[in-house]
């Protein structure tokens, strides 16, 4: 399943952003770009009428105490909202049957349970006379799941299954010990292999094998029918994928309206990240404008840069859930090549499968280097002791001198000083990636740029050319579904004291927010 959630963020909520086509942000060009660039004060007026004349303002929504069913209804919406947004924007999105970890206390526990169970049903068919109420129970629930596999107008098929699995007959041929359990089981299993996806056929194959225990036999075709659950279902989501990819924005939009209408205070966490993002701007740029026509006035960001810097701040957020942390560990494999190459020099030059071999090395070492209790200190002696082990393999096969005691502790040192936050290596390779997404993000055509990385990231370019398409791709289907709530938050930290409000805005496709 994909990670990417595209709801903007609710209260203790993080922003999450998108992934979809860039395609999808064309629709909502905007025909006043002029607002995207540095604006003065003498601008507020134009931005105001061009930007939010496109829609009405609504007043703010009044305080409101929220019950638990609204707060299960936006619990449920939210949910609904997570996964049309990843069947529309993931095509390898699929569902799969549920498997507890290993060791797990939920596994423990289901495995007990199920052997009581399982364990009953033989105790209960090994008696003399044998007992039938538990396969009956199984047999009614099988019947319920075939017929659910049916299309509407299988009516054969459905008045087949009801009378070969007839309950009542089945009840009164248990009362006579004339339930004929094996013969039963072969329909069950011939009429699988009807309904069953082709994938699926050497399951049924080995069903048909495994008759000799009624026990195992039912077991096993429990496990089968999950699979072809979950098959069926995502043989209607793959269906179901071109309809809402036709309607997606218009869906998540209204959907998440929804929400906000149950939860009016929903967007302070996006208010505040907006706003972080325009206070830094602001701290970034000249108080007034130093020449030209608007000398002296003061110059503030415009809504399209505001917006843009909030997403790129979503790859450095110390906290983020977001798949963007694997950014972080292509960085620092990126600082240890760096160092190795600047320390070692020349013997170890041009030889690209060495560099490939360090590279995944120092990948695999460093892999969950931001999980709960990953010690990164640790890790990174580790990875300078393989490094060392690997170059003086490398120089002695070519007949150069091994690294030094000496050598071999300034490589460690320097590896593992990049936990620093002021390490010259870090901060030089941290900036150039931020320069190299930023380039991404405000040019209107980014696919072009992908593979212009800075220097000294070679390394690592094809790892940031593929987050660099995703990043642009879920940023843009983001714009495009919430565009007009950014807009609305935007032009009031802009343009007023009072914090914007989650209400109803209107059409603003033509908002300068959502144009890249």
């Amino acid at each position: 399943m994909c990670s990417y959630n595209p709801k903007m963020p609710l209260n203790d909520e993080r922003p999450a952003s998108t992934s979809s086509g860039e395609d999808q942000g064309s629709d909502v060009e905007s025909s006043s770009e002029r607002c995207d660039s540095m604006m003065s004060t003498s601008n507020r007026e134009s931005f105001t009428s061009d930007c939010s004349s496109k829609h009405s303002t609504p007043s703010s929504s009044p305080p409101k105490t929220l019950t638990l069913d609204v707060v299960m209804d936006s619990a449920r919406d939210l949910s609904n909202l997570s996964l049309a947004h990843e069947i529309i924007v993931n095509s390898n999105f699929c569902l799969e049957p549920k498997s507890l970890p290993q060791d797990s206390l939920w596994k423990i526990v289901r495995d007990i349970v199920h052997k009581a169970f399982w364990d009953i049903l033989e105790s209960e068919l090994n008696n003399d006379p044998p007992e039938y109420g538990q396969a009956i129970r199984l047999l009614e629930e099988i019947r319920e799941i075939l017929l659910s596999f049916l299309n509407p107008g299988a009516n054969r098929m459905r008045t087949q299954i009801m009378e070969v699995l007839d309950m009542d007959l089945i009840r009164q041929q248990a009362k006579n010990d004339a339930v004929d359990i094996q013969g039963l089981a072969s329909y069950i299993i011939t009429t699988m292999g009807k309904m069953c996806a082709p994938a699926r056929d050497e399951e049924i194959k080995k069903l048909r094998e495994n008759s000799d225990n009624k026990v195992t036999l039912f077991r096993e075709v429990f496990r089968v029918l999950d699979l072809m659950k979950a098959d069926t279902v995502n043989f209607t989501i793959d269906n179901l994928r071109p309809v809402l990819q036709r309607q997606g924005v218009e869906y998540e939009r209204k959907t998440f309206q929804d929400i906000l209408d149950k939860t009016p205070n929903a967007l302070e966490h996006t208010t505040s990240w907006i706003k972080s993002a325009q206070e830094e701007l602001l701290t970034a740029i000249p108080k007034e404008q130093p020449n030209g026509p608007g000398k002296g006035q003061r110059l503030v960001p415009g809504p399209f840069q505001v917006l843009n810097t909030a997403f790129l701040s979503l790859l450095t957020w110390d906290t983020s859930p977001l798949p963007e942390r694997q950014l972080q560990q292509y960085q620092a494999v990126n600082e240890v090549l760096l160092i190795v190459y600047s320390t070692v020099g020349g013997p170890i030059q041009d030889l690209p499968s060495l560099s490939d071999r360090m590279k995944r090395m120092i990948s695999v070492l460093l892999d969950g280097m931001h999980s709960p209790g990953f010690n990164l200190e640790e890790a990174l002696k580790g990875v300078s002791a393989q490094i060392c082990c690997e170059l003086n393999k490398s120089l002695t096969e070519r007949n150069y001198p091994a690294l030094t005691p000496a050598l071999q502790g300034t490589l460690t040192g320097q590896i593992c000083n990049i936990t620093q936050k002021d390490n010259p290596i870090r901060t030089l390779v941290e900036d150039r990636v931020q320069h190299y997404f930023m380039a991404l993000i405000f040019d209107p055509k980014p696919q072009v740029k992908l593979e212009n990385v800075p220097a000294g990231l070679t390394a690592i370019k094809p790892e940031l050319a593929l987050m660099g398409a995703k990043f642009i791709s879920m940023v843009n289907y983001n714009k495009a579904v919430y565009g007009p709530f950014y807009a609305d938050i935007i032009r009031k930290l802009m343009f007023s004291s009072n914090p914007p409000a989650a209400n109803h805005p209107q059409d603003t496709t033509q908002d300068s927010v959502t144009s890249n």
